[in-house]
């Protein structure tokens, strides 16, 4: 037997999907949605929960709850996996992080990626790529895309945390990523940018990235040395 939070984030989920709730659309707020559902204000705020996890809504403090911009492509990706972004050097707190700036280029984006990030085609974007070290050891190799419009990037900013330079210049606070994360073999840019061993494992996370205002900041693909990666997921079950 589904428990009530299950029941009603059901029936959202069915709202945004019928076009009821459209991308970007705020949605009625929580102690509303308790009177619609005759339930608690902790019992909505779970069932939106799940549409988090889900990548449907996305929730601003002292705003409320929106349907996710990109919300029509996200639905179509699948096995994907949801979370807040840390990145390296949050990740590695205490530890000494470095980064090898391999390319810092500008350019017009393909249909794909402009798709991805919700800009038009004739809106420049960042070519990012870099080699990440974690106290002297390749930590990762990331091929980044961002829009030119974000914030302007420097061989410097990217020789350091470009997420904590993006809250601290862009006037926004990163929200969450969707991630597929997969297994993959070396390639030719891994041999070159980590050392790596061609056609050896590595592990590869695609991951799109969005601010607090479900405005998407980044389609990026990070490649990890198989002797050295772990996924960590911490699943709820109640």
């Amino acid at each position: 037997m589904a428990y009530k939070y299950e029941t009603i984030a059901d029936s959202l989920r069915q709202d945004i999907k019928s076009g009821k709730y459209t991308p970007g659309e705020l949605m009625p707020d929580q102690n509303k949605l308790a009177e619609t559902f005759d339930t608690t204000r902790i019992t909505i705020h779970k069932a939106i929960q799940l549409l988090i996890i889900e990548g449907m809504v996305y929730s601003k403090r002292g705003a409320g709850t929106f349907v996710r911009k990109d919300f029509g492509l996200t639905e179509r990706r699948q096995e994907t996996l949801v979370d807040r972004p840390l990145g390296t050097t949050q990740t590695n707190a205490g530890k000494k992080v470095t980064s090898k700036v391999l390319e810092l280029q500008a350019r017009l984006p393909t249909k794909r990626e402009a798709e991805q990030l919700l800009i038009d085609e004739m809106d420049p974007v960042y070519v990012i790529r870099r080699t990440r070290y974690v106290e002297g050891k390749v930590w990762a190799y990331e091929h980044t895309i961002m829009p030119t419009s974000i914030v302007t990037l420097t061989k410097q900013v990217l020789e350091g945390s470009v997420y904590g330079y993006l809250e601290k210049n862009s006037g926004k606070k990163i929200a969450g990523s969707h991630r597929i994360i997969s297994a993959s073999r070396v390639t030719a840019d891994d041999v070159a940018a980590m050392g790596a061993t061609l056609n050896d494992p590595v592990l590869v996370i695609n991951q799109i990235s969005y601010m607090d205002d479900g405005q998407p900041f980044e389609v990026s693909e990070s490649h990890f040395p198989y002797e050295t990666s772990t996924v960590v997921a911490d699943v709820q079950i109640h």
